[in-house]
């Protein structure tokens, strides 16, 4: 299995390989880069995937100990010089999305484009560290774990129950102690608001409609990027790549093909016949 050397961790991660534009997918919180098996079946090979699991989840071995979004950055960076590849794609659902804007913040010379989803760039509220601390709790009681992940499941997928059994099953099975350390990055986060002109690099915000991030702040992360072009997917939840891939994955293949993105990648535009496939693959 692939694993990058970063700072006190081995970072795995996946390569469909080809010669095409490198694309780094990082994943939603409590999920790992298995969640885009849809991306990989359907924009390769004219795209080089690399998802990738994010410290606390997956494959990725780390010390347990407390981090940022900020070290998951220097980690997807990490995958890069693995790869050996100077400039890339990044992108991201939820949780991968802050990363991804940190990684385009810490390394602007090497990110040539961002693909956004179910992403806002504000730090959490109060009630939101409140809800998150209850659930947290709760989450230390055997008791209580199914029922909440089961929720949990409902939140971020919806109805589709394939996905759900496969994520609840994944999520029952963790060690407690490891989802604390992964939520202490994501309800630690700091505002990116400020730092948003910076980003100049083009970048596509997707927002589905049934996302935990509301529409208004998806609409003002996309109005502060400089280079942005926003889509709402109607009736998707959070993980709209999983249970609506068909339109995320062509909102994501006409984003790439566009003259500016493959510019910036330093490739010629080309465009190949459309590859889109309405098959769901299975989670790997």
């Amino acid at each position: 299995m692939p694993f990058a050397h970063a700072i006190d961790a081995e970072v795995h991660y996946e390569d469909s390989g080809g010669n095409g534009p490198v694309v780094l997918l990082g994943h939603e919180f409590l999920m790992d880069r298995t969640m885009f098996a849809s991306q990989l079946a359907s924009l390769t090979p004219e795209f080089r995937l690399v998802p990738w699991d994010a410290r606390g989840h997956g494959k990725t071995r780390d010390k347990g100990l407390p981090f940022t979004f900020w070290t998951c950055a220097r980690d997807a960076l990490a995958v890069l010089d693995q790869l050996g590849v100077e400039r890339a794609v990044a992108g991201g659902i939820s949780q991968g999305g802050y990363i991804a804007l940190r990684t385009a913040l810490l390394a602007p010379e090497r990110i040539a484009a961002l693909v956004l989803i179910s992403t806002e760039a504000r730090e959490p509220t109060p009630g939101e560290l409140g809800n998150a601390r209850r659930f947290l709790d709760k989450w230390y009681e055997n008791a209580q774990r199914g029922p909440l992940a089961e929720h949990l499941a409902h939140w971020l997928i919806g109805a589709d129950d394939w996905y759900r059994g496969v994520w609840v099953k994944r999520w029952l099975a963790r060690d407690p102690s490891t989802t604390e350390v992964a939520a202490g990055a994501l309800l630690g986060r700091d505002s990116l608001l400020d730092r948003l002109p910076e980003i100049t690099c083009p970048t596509l915000v997707i927002h589905p409609t049934h996302s935990t991030v509301p529409r208004a702040l998806a609409r003002e992360l996309a109005d502060r990027l400089p280079d942005s072009r926003y889509l709402e997917i109607d009736g998707a939840r959070q993980t709209a790549n999983m249970t609506h891939p068909v339109a995320v994955n062509a909102a994501i293949r006409e984003f790439l093909r566009e003259p500016a993105v493959s510019r910036a990648l330093g490739s010629p535009a080309t465009v190949p016949p459309p590859r889109i496939s309405s098959a769901r693959p299975r989670s790997r």
